[in-house]
This record gives structure tokens, sequence and C-alpha cells, in this order.
């Protein structure tokens, strides 16, 4: 053979192989992100350090940061109802609490209720949850669960297994150390051990910052002799500041809370840092100061620790090799006050309470260093899951995928108004339903407890708020009686109406309600 019929039969074997790469390369199916979805318990916007406000020089948050530089961030991603339960299950089913029956903190989410775990798992992924759960029974969906003990414990946590779950509390794990430091080493073994050849699907969920706002022994001098900058409306005392219709959950029962800790820790529910702590020789600014600087300190650090361990799975991905393919959510389950209009917790339809703050970074898909205005709500948690795993989403979320709004593509059908309902009543933070455009919000504070679990029987007199979200962002004028107004709020009134209507969400098998509805919706 010549050496002309060799460089043939050489040039002929690299197209073949040449051709036969690039068919295997056509037919490969696009592989599937991973996704790290990761959740923490009341980490409110105003404590990230990168939504404003006067504490966002003094928030720990290096790796929060760094998502959002390297990823989108959404400036109006709400809940629909603001607690920890009802939330959960709704970032799992995409329903809201009417739908997916979890109303309150004590109603549990039915194991054979469908959920976006399940989903995924069907379609080839590997799914964990790993830290606080919180939704009673046992965790479906789910190829390893190692979550805590109903609301979880800061330090030394109780985790309950597979293994475990049903068993005695004295077969359940004790984990030495501080919780979300726990929580994010257990989800980076997982991460290890875990089965390669799928995509996964892992919800790495941390107690902080929740009541008692505790952190690890790393952060005790963080804000040492330091005061931290106050809230405009912190000296806000009653509801006839702000023509509010309710008293709200005042820093002064903190306080008390605190006080009764500290007489006898031993009996109190939880276990506050830094106590002793009492109020009772100081008159009432000089109070509510002291006890605004604690708890705000307190809640600093515990974020400071989420942000610590937000660094360690970071890094995890980037060694490992993962980083580029796997979606990285970091939010919280709802908002929380921290100071403005004198309160502290959750619950209601204001912006503080109301507001998941929510960071995502996707670098095969999302270009770094971005804000969205779209309304989000956490209804579309799920559709959005199933968008990036491929998956028509199932008929039973009633929320929308969000993956083309965060490619600067927002449908021109998006919503434009979110709806909220908050149903455990009690007289200081009456049940209550609303809508909030980018400009207004109007709410509906009924007072009923109907029939929801761990309400209050005693009822307030119905009342609307209404705030001109551009003039007054900080919700501190209801300005419901406002006559140039009136229009406006005649029009929400209808979009609100047609809103619950297209939910489902009538109170229809309520007539009391239906009696009150005649009387107070004009």
């Amino acid at each position: 053979m010549n050496h002309i019929n060799l460089k043939r039969i050489f040039y002929f074997v690299v197209v073949l192989l040449s051709f036969n790469c690039t068919s295997s390369k056509k037919e490969t199916p696009p592989k599937k992100p991973n996704i790290l979805f990761i959740l923490s318990d009341d980490h409110t916007s105003q404590a990230w350090g990168i939504y404003g406000g006067p504490l966002k020089e003094y928030a720990q948050n290096k790796n929060i940061s760094r998502l959002a530089n390297e990823g989108v961030v959404l400036n109006n991603a709400f809940c629909t109802n603001s607690i920890c339960v009802p939330s959960r299950a709704t970032i799992l089913t995409g329903q809201y609490s009417h739908r997916n029956g979890v109303y309150t903190l004590s109603d549990a989410l039915n194991p054979d209720s469908l959920n976006i775990a399940k989903v995924l798992h069907k379609n080839g992924y590997q799914t964990a949850i790993i830290g606080k759960w919180h939704l009673k029974k046992e965790p479906s969906g789910f190829d390893y669960y190692n979550v805590l003990h109903d609301q979880g414990r800061y330090w030394d946590p109780i985790l309950r297994t597979k293994e475990n779950f049903h068993k005695p509390a004295e077969e359940w794990d004790i984990h030495k150390g501080f919780s979300t430091d726990v929580v994010a080493d257990l989800s980076v073994e997982w991460l290890k051990q875990r089965d390669s050849t799928k995509p996964f699907l892992l919800m790495t969920h941390f107690k902080a910052t929740h009541e008692p706002f505790d952190y690890p022994e790393r952060f005790n001098n963080l804000y040492k002799d330091q005061d931290l900058p106050e809230p405009e409306s912190l000296y806000d005392f009653s509801p006839n500041t702000t023509g509010r219709s309710f008293v709200g959950q005042k820093l002064e029962n903190l306080a008390w809370r605190y006080e009764q800790a500290s007489n006898d820790p031993d009996k109190w529910w939880c276990k506050y840092p830094g106590l002793p702590f009492y109020t009772n020789e100081m008159d009432s600014i000089t109070a509510r100061k002291a006890t605004y600087q604690k708890f705000v300190k307190d809640f600093l650090r515990s974020g400071a620790a989420i942000d610590d361990n937000i660094g360690k799975l970071l890094d995890y991905l980037e060694v490992s090799g993962q980083a580029e393919n796997t979606v990285v959510i970091y939010t919280a389950d709802q908002g929380y006050f921290l100071g403005e209009h004198g309160f502290f917790d959750k619950r209601l339809i204001y912006d503080e309470s109301l507001r998941m703050p929510f960071v995502i970074r996707y670098p095969k898909e999302i270009h770094g260093g971005q804000r969205i205005d779209d309304i989000i709500l956490n209804i579309d948690f799920p559709a959005l899951f199933a968008d990036y795993a491929g998956i028509e989403k199932p008929g039973s979320i009633q929320g929308r995928s969000f993956r083309e709004n965060l490619k600067g593509n927002t449908p021109e059908d998006w919503r434009t108004s979110a709806y909220y309902r908050y149903w455990q009543n009690y007289p200081i933070r009456p049940g209550h339903f609303g809508i909030r455009s980018d400009k207004y919000k109007l709410a509906f504070f009924y007072g009923q407890s109907l029939d929801m679990t761990g309400s209050s029987k005693e009822s307030t007199e119905p009342a609307w708020e209404f705030y001109d979200l551009t003039k007054d962002p900080k919700e501190n004028h209801n300005a419901y009686n406002d006559p140039e107004y009136q229009e406006i709020i005649k029009d929400m009134k209808e979009t609100l109406k047609q809103q619950r209507e297209a939910l489902g969400d009538t109170d229809k098998n309520y007539p009391l309600m239906q009696d009150i509805f005649k009387k107070h919706w004009n």
C-alpha cells in the first residue's frame, strides 16, 4: 500500500470519527440542572443588606451578595400566607392555603398531597430535604430526609430520618453543634454521597432566624458596644398613629417574653441568648429602644450564621464542578418585622412581613447582577422547578414558572397584583385578605376565626386599610377614607373580588362572612 492510499485511509477514519462524535452529541439530550433550594425561617429582607434599609451596612452578607452578583434578585417576591407552616406547604404544592389545606401553624401537610419533590423524583431526580420541616406528618417525595423535630432547636438539634421517624423520641438522632452549621454540614455530606448519575433536588432548610434568634459563639461579639440604626416607625405605639385597624404584635410583648425567660429559663418555651434582660425599670421610649437593640443584634447574628453556611454550600458546588449546572436559590419562608410600626413577628400583609427576599443563580442561563420587579408568589416556585427540569407542571399547581421573567422576558399576561390571606385570627392580628399591586395595597381585616385551628374565639370589628405605596412605601398612613383614592379603592375592591372568585377563595361555606361582605363591602 503506497503513501497516498495510507493518507486517504487516515483521512477517511478521521472524518468518520468526527461524524460519529458529532452525531452522538446531537443525540444526547441536554443535561438537566441540579436544584439547590436554600430556605431560612423569617430571615427578612431588611436583614439581607442587599435590599437597603437602615441595617444594610451592618448585615453580614458576603455570600448572599455573592449570589446576588452572580444571579438575579427578586424585588417583589411575596408569600400568600405569612406564617411558617402554610408558606412551606405552598412552596411544596404550589397552592394557596385554601387549596392545600394548610391554613395555620397547627395544620399538617397530608403526605398523599402532590408536591414538587414527588414530581421531580418521578422524572429522574434524586430528592432530599435536610433541616426544618415543620409540616407535622412524615415528608413524602424525598429519597432522603433528615429533618428537625417540630420547630427544631438551635443547639444540639434533634433530627429525624426515614429509619427513626416513627420510633420513640429516644431513638431520634442528636447532632452536636449549632443548628445552622449542622444542617449545612449534613447537606454537603449528602451531596458527596448522592447518586451522581442523576440530577438532584436538595432542599436545605435552616431554622434560623426564627425566635429565639440564637447564634453560634463565633458571633458573640458582633455588634458589641454598637447601637444599630432604628426604623423610622420604631416609636409607633398605637393604631392612632397611622390609622391602622389593630394593635399588632408590639415589641413590648417580646420584652415580656425576655423577662419571663430570664425569671425561669427552664420553664420557658425557648432559650434566648444573652439573658437576663429586663426593661421594667425603664420608661416606654428607653424600654422599646433597649428591646429593639437586643432583638435586632441577635437577629443579625443569627443571619450571619446563615450567610456563613450558604458560602459552605456554594464552595462545595465549585470544588465539585457542579456550580455551572446547578440552580441555586436562597429565600425565606416569609418576611419579619424588625421594629417597623413598633412590631416584631410576621403574619400581616404589610410589606416587611409579606415580602420574601429571593435570589437565584444559574450560570448557564441567568446573567448576574440583575434585579426584576415582577410580582412573584411562592405558589410559583414549584412551577419554576418543573420548568428547569423540563417537566410540564401538574395541573394542581396554581402558580406559573417565572423562568422567562428571570431572563428579562416578562410575559405580557403576567400578574399585576398579589393576592394574600392570613387565616389565623387574633384580636391583635385579625384574619384578613387583600391585594398588593406595584402602586397600591388594599386589605380587609374581617376579624373572624371561622373554624381555623389555633385561632382566638374573640372577633374584631371588620375594617379596611388602603396604602399608596408610591407616596407611603412604609405604610404609615391608612388612606382608606381619603377622598382622592375612592375611585382607585373601588377598582381594587372589584379586582379583589375577581381574584377571590378565580382562585375559589370566596368563603361560600361561611354564612357569617357573607353577611359581613354585604355590610362592609361597598
